[in-house]
């Protein structure tokens, strides 16, 4: 059994602990200066509390960093500032190239990295699907964690970047085209002719593409680094970034649905989309 470190439990981060500990590893958290909500997840997953970063890397063989990309750097920072010697694994959506950056930042301090890329919702239940893919040399270490567990894994390269590019290019379309018809649906929604479009896709299409809309609006504000980190990745590949640099900008005008726990109706949506135009 291994002793992991999870960086930190969000919607996701949880899920992932709680996965682990299914496999009776023991998996530590941190809750100084973590809000109730975050304590919540925490007593959800079953995860263990070391009281500090400190202790929780003290304690640690392999940890595990889970958090809006934004914030990437500055966590792997803390980790090798406080000595962190053991596993670490960048499971958070960030570019190829940005992930190597972080990679010098672990390996400089002393840890062995593991490059990282989640597909799919919280992994609570194996119904959910949601994968692990995973890169690097010390990438199976990681994925034996997960045997069996609700979070599939799967060690894809030992190439670190590998696992992240594999995470950009899916995301790049779920989230990218959910990005597209939510602009579409407020161009067609300003100009007055929603209706007719609507009659145009027909009934299913349309119903499909509202749902979307709103059923992401909840996440939106998570989606705009992660759009950014999409097209850096395409830049680097010699590609257009534009694409996803707009669907960033589409995200961001829809922060104010942040954590709402029933989507919104499309004309809300659509109000407040136009709204930052």
């Amino acid at each position: 059994m291994r002793r992991i470190g999870l960086l930190h439990p969000g919607a996701m981060g949880a899920s992932v602990g709680a996965a682990a500990r299914s496999n009776q590893h023991t998996v530590l958290w941190a809750s100084a200066g973590r809000t109730g909500s975050t304590h919540a997840r925490a007593r959800r997953a079953n995860l263990e509390d070391a009281g500090t970063v400190a202790e929780l890397l003290k304690a640690s063989e392999i940890v595990l960093s889970v958090c809006p990309p934004h914030a990437a750097e500055d966590v792997a920072s803390e980790v090798v500032q406080l000595g962190f010697s053991g596993v670490y694994a960048e499971c958070n959506a960030v570019s190829p190239d940005r992930t190597r950056a972080i990679q010098r930042i672990v390996e400089g301090g002393g840890a062995h990295y593991v490059d990282g890329g989640i597909i799919g919702g919280p992994a609570w239940t194996r119904e959910a699907k949601t994968h692990l893919y995973l890169s690097g040399p010390r990438a199976k270490e990681v994925a034996d964690c997960f045997v069996g567990s609700p979070l599939q894994s799967s060690v894809i390269s030992d190439r670190i970047g590998a696992a992240s590019a594999l995470k950009m290019g899916y995301a790049a379309y779920t989230k990218g085209t959910t990005a597209l018809l939510t602009a579409i649906l407020g161009m067609v929604e300003k100009e007055g002719v929603r209706a007719e479009l609507a009659g145009q896709w027909g009934d299913a299409f349309t119903d499909q593409a509202v749902r979307r809309v709103c059923a992401d609006t909840a996440k939106a504000w998570r989606f705009v680094g992660e759009m950014q980190e999409i097209a850096a990745t395409f830049k680097g590949a010699g590609l257009p970034g534009g694409f996803h640099e707009a669907a960033a900008d589409v995200f961001a005008r829809l922060e104010e649905f942040k954590d709402h726990t029933e989507p919104p109706a499309i004309e809300s949506v659509l109000k407040t989309l136009l709204r930052g135009d």
